[in-house]
């Protein structure tokens, strides 16, 4: 992974685009936005990029702690990251989002609770 905590999302989107030697337009070709959507994400001057970071660390094959935290993601048995990236995603969403991510896991839970 590389080392870049204490930067932006958009340092770390760059950063991680370049490791990979994908230009511009190919990252935003396989999210499914223009590149200067990709452009602007790497130089902090959007507010767009919440609903598109799951596709920009698949398409980077980066780990989603790491893109919005900076932090390596966290280790087997220490999910604590984890969920405060799942919280930190989810207060950006709009109630209506949010009323169906809990649903949702809601569902999962159910459905795991009987393994």
């Amino acid at each position: 992974m590389m080392r870049t905590s204490g930067s932006s999302i958009g340092t770390r989107i760059r950063a991680a685009r370049r490791a990979k030697g994908l230009k511009q337009q190919t990252l935003a070709d396989a999210i499914g936005v223009s590149r200067s959507a990709v452009a602007q994400w790497e130089t902090d001057r959007t507010g767009q990029i919440t609903g598109n970071l799951g596709r920009i660390a698949v398409a980077l094959e980066v780990d989603l702690e790491w893109l919005i935290h900076g932090v390596e993601p966290p280790r087997e048995g220490a999910p604590m990251d984890r969920e405060l990236a799942i919280i930190h995603l989810f207060r950006k969403c709009s109630q209506k989002d949010q009323r169906l991510i809990v649903e949702v896991i809601r569902r999962l839970a159910d459905e795991n609770s009987g393994n």
